[in-house]
């Protein structure tokens, strides 16, 4: 038997699989971009509706406004409200992250309407419905003049949220709805490539998020906080886990090889929130002896804090059930779904990657 051992970077690590003006990630300097802004600056300067505008006007190449975004999307949640006993009806019995996978594949072009307002004004109604049954509730209705951030945290909470509660779940939606050509994004983009619609290609990439090396690491965060428990047990927690080799969760970046630049903009928002109990002491103090623990057990490529990490903090002070993480993060990546759906089918090209064949050779 004649084996041929590849030396193709598996994974495709660093091979560009299209052309993009919506964001761009360097690992390298720890910075992302998102739509010519770093991340830093545009959740200081836009909330969801204006990040979503920029990443349609690039997706689509014809500019549009905030305020129609704005608009759009709230008759988006209404319409979807209304769509609820249709969307919910093979729910039953799922999970939340398995009923909103079930529920987002009925979504259907409605005639005449913007397929990715469809898309995106869905998915906070159907997640906060979801959320809603668990609790034992009927869902809530959208209200469409709301922001596309408060009106989510109403759905899911059955209560209206308080503007620093608004503040922080917009300002996670601005810092995660795009993030170049990740493994939900990629899958998105192939569909989009045969020229499926938007619905196959979106329901494809939330598939691929639901994977726990993507988008399921934020509820494992706060596992290994609650196990820690307390400052007295933080040194040796971490260390026994470390010297079991344990993957310590909310650290370390398949792309960055320093810190997250993301992390930092979710902190900022959780010391904003943090006058609504959030314990951002503890966490904080777990963060900074797991970094200098990973810096001592690898002094010349430490990992870093990642994006999950204050996810999962934030995401809990909102009092969003954990089960829900994973619907949430979809809440606000379908804005970068969306956009890179329309660019990959305007570029016309079917991707269509090649491999290599390390299996036996005819004689």
């Amino acid at each position: 038997m004649n084996m041929q051992l590849s030396k193709t970077p598996i994974g495709l690590d660093g091979i560009p699989a299209a052309e993009t003006v919506l964001s761009h990630v360097d690992g390298e300097r720890g910075e992302l971009i998102i739509a010519g802004e770093r991340v830093g600056d545009l959740a200081g300067k836009t909330g969801f509706e204006g990040v979503t505008a920029r990443l349609w006007s690039g997706g689509t190449g014809q500019p549009v406004g905030e305020a129609a975004v704005r608009a759009a999307l709230g008759a988006g949640r209404e319409r979807a409200f209304a769509r609820l006993p249709d969307l919910l009806g093979i729910t039953r019995g799922l999970s939340i992250v398995d009923g909103f996978r079930a529920a987002i594949a009925g979504l259907r072009a409605e005639a005449g309407l913007a397929h990715e307002a469809t898309i995106v004004g869905a998915f906070p109604v159907i997640a906060g419905a979801l959320v809603q049954r668990v609790k034992g509730n009927d869902p809530v209705a959208p209200d469409p003049t709301a922001s596309h951030a408060a009106d989510t945290l109403s759905m899911m909470l059955g209560r209206k949220p308080n503007a620093r509660e608004v503040a922080a779940l917009d300002a996670y939606f601005v810092t995660v709805c795009d993030h170049g050509m990740n493994a939900s994004t990629f899958t998105t983009r192939v569909v989009a490539s045969t020229q499926a619609d938007l619905f196959a290609a979106v329901t494809a990439g939330y598939c691929a998020l639901t994977g726990p090396l993507h988008g399921g690491a934020p509820e494992p965060v706060l596992e290994m906080l609650d196990a820690i428990g307390s400052t007295e047990r933080i040194k040796p927690w971490v260390d026994s886990a470390l010297a079991r080799g344990e993957r310590l969760m909310g650290f370390g970046h398949r792309i960055y090889r320093v810190r997250d630049p993301r992390a930092d903009v979710l902190k900022g928002a959780i010391e904003r929130l943090a006058g609504d109990g959030t314990d951002l002491p503890f966490a904080g103090e777990v963060e900074a002896y797991i970094r200098d623990a990973l810096r001592r057990k690898n002094p010349d490529r430490p990992l870093d804090t990642n994006v999950e990490f204050f996810t999962a903090i934030l995401l809990d002070a909102l009092k969003i059930p954990r089960q829900a993480f994973t619907p949430i993060f979809a809440v606000a990546r379908a804005a970068g779904w969306t956009a890179h759906a329309r660019e990959q089918q305007r570029a016309g090209r079917l991707i269509r990657p090649s491999s290599a064949y390390i299996g036996a050779m005819p004689g």
